[in-house]
């Protein structure tokens, strides 16, 4: 068939389908687009008669995606944003999009900044404000657009994504640890000094119990707010660092050794998040889509 004679659907109902799957509810949908929620369940079902196939099962208020629906949704949907990315190139007015991105210091020295060139080839209009401030999560939806985090899990109001899952190290530099030994021994502990991340409150915890080393009361507990402080720290030999083994690995510095060989999961990750709303703004679908495709 000509490609002049293909029939498309209304981008309307496009539209209405795409917000519901992004935003998480029909209802969300239906206020971020100005319509009632019968309003909205007309252009999705519009769309359904338009493909032949159901997309959403409906129980009450909840709209859950079929299989049809997904693979419709994942077919689509880049397709949508590719669309939406051209139109935008040939706009006269054509002007920088800039994204408000709370990141710790850390990650982005050790993992966003050495891949960002790859974003920015790849969206050249796309510009990152970065914030490493504290507090990250509560300013996302307020100064921030979108932010990474450290955390257990994030608050369920977000929109969140969990970006990797981390093991717990021990170490400093290589004259203390080779002084430590490779057996623990609470009695050397207990006169070092341990250096904390403040995001990372129950690691020390967790690395005692599971060295079994829960009355281990060490000479001091040092804590700091960013973590690039904390491997300086140690590779000067202040203290014992009890963080991520991927901050170690990352670190690649050779002043640093590992403490101990046991293996410890950490219940802590980094996680994007934003508003579930944020995704319908063109620079923060673009960063996450790169984010979880780049595998940073």
């Amino acid at each position: 068939m000509p490609a002049a004679s293909r029939r498309l659907p209304p981008l309307r109902a496009l539209e209405a389908f795409v917000r519901v799957v992004r935003l998480g509810s029909a209802k969300a949908a239906a206020n971020e687009l100005g319509l009632s929620p019968s309003a909205l369940s007309r252009r999705v079902g519009a769309l359904e008669e338009f493909v032949g196939k159901r997309l959403f099962t409906r129980q009450h208020q909840a709209m859950k995606l079929t299989e049809d629906g997904t693979a419709f949704y994942q077919m689509v949907s880049p397709r949508l944003d590719d669309l939406a990315e051209a139109v935008e190139s040939q706009m006269e007015n054509s002007n920088v999009m800039r994204l408000h991105l709370g990141v710790p210091s850390l990650f982005a020295g050790q993992r966003l900044f050495p891949r960002l060139g790859e974003l920015r080839k790849a969206h050249p209009r796309l510009h990152i404000d970065i914030d490493t401030g504290t507090h990250l999560d509560e300013r996302v939806g307020d100064t921030l657009d979108a932010a990474i985090i450290l955390t257990k899990e994030p608050d369920p109001a977000f929109y969140s994504v969990r970006l990797d899952t981390n093991r717990i190290y021990a170490f400093t530099s290589q004259s203390l640890a080779a002084e430590i030994g490779p057996v623990p021994d609470i009695r050397k502990l207990s006169r070092q000094t341990f250096l904390l991340h403040l995001d990372l409150p129950d690691v020390f915890e967790s690395w005692k119990a599971a060295l079994g080393l829960s009355r281990l009361e060490p000479a001091a507990i040092d804590h700091f707010d960013s973590g690039q402080l904390v491997l300086e720290a140690a590779a000067q030999g202040l203290g014992i660092a009890i963080m991520h083994d991927n901050h170690f690995h990352r670190a690649q510095d050779e002043r640093l050794a590992r403490v101990y060989d046991a293996v410890i999961e950490s219940p802590y990750s980094y996680w994007f998040i934003c508003r579930p709303r944020a995704l319908e703004s063109r620079p923060v679908r673009l960063f996450h889509d790169w984010l979880v495709k780049s595998g940073i």
